[in-house]
């Protein structure tokens, strides 16, 4: 479904220098291995308290994922962390730095409570799409501000980005597929269905489901979601898979 230009790798490595101009920076590599530099942080955000690091995190994950890359507000965001708009950018240099950060930490985050072990077990795709879909309630439970901002940052259609941002974004959806479903046997899909895209609409289908209860600021029960998930997989198991699968 989305077709890449580039293949990229990410590398996190800390830059030598004086230590005020200590970065740690993330390098993006295209296939003819040229390398650039997409996002820089500098080192001291590190040196600070968790708490106080956690409290910048969430001010950021609260104002783009309320307001989006385009609307928010540093100052505000600022505002939110209690510091200076002059300290949140000596720590990320800019809005976008900023930005791609948050979208490393809910990567981060993701990865920290997925059981991948347990997840590579599963060959069948739409046993993972349920085991996928718990990790997200747990990640929803703990992160609030977090499925907004992954709202707006992964799945948003009207959110407009810097092409840094776009170029990341667009690698990480390709990569979770490739990197979770890597063991299901896709031999169970009828052979004009494309699997990929079969992942894509149930995440634009439960990505809708939160959008709209967030719109509406209705609560997100976690029986009656997984409820509807569940109708969703029926319809797209009973019109993607062979018949002696289902």
């Amino acid at each position: 479904m989305f077709q890449l230009r580039f293949n990229y790798i990410y590398k996190l490595f800390s830059s030598k220098g004086l230590e005020k101009n200590s970065q740690r920076n993330r390098i993006m590599i295209n296939q003819n291995g040229q390398r650039r530099i997409v996002m820089q942080i500098n080192e001291k955000f590190y040196m600070l308290p968790k708490e106080k690091q956690q409290i910048i995190i969430n001010a950021g994950l609260e104002c783009f994922g309320q307001y989006g890359y385009q609307k928010a507000n540093t100052e505000r965001i600022a505002l939110k962390a209690g510091i200076s708009k002059a300290l949140l950018f000596h720590y990320f240099i800019n809005k976008k730095n900023f930005y791609l950060f948050l979208c490393d930490f809910c990567k981060e985050v993701s990865a920290d409570l997925l059981d991948v072990d347990e997840m590579l077990k599963i060959t069948d795709f739409f046993e993972l799409v349920d085991f996928s879909m718990q990790t997200k309630w747990k990640i929803m439970t703990k992160y609030p501000y977090l499925t907004n901002f992954a709202l707006n940052a992964f799945y948003s259609q009207e959110e407009k980005t810097t092409s840094d941002v776009n170029k990341y974004i667009e690698t990480e959806l390709n990569n979770s597929f490739d990197t979770y479903f890597r063991n299901i046997d896709f031999s169970k899909f009828k052979e004009n269905v494309e699997p990929k895209y079969i992942y894509h609409m149930l995440v634009m289908l439960s990505e809708g489901y939160l959008s709209e209860k967030q719109r509406t600021n209705s609560p997100i029960i976690f029986d009656e979601a997984v409820k509807e998930l569940k109708k969703w997989q029926n319809i797209l198991k009973q019109a993607s898979y062979k018949e002696e699968y289902l």
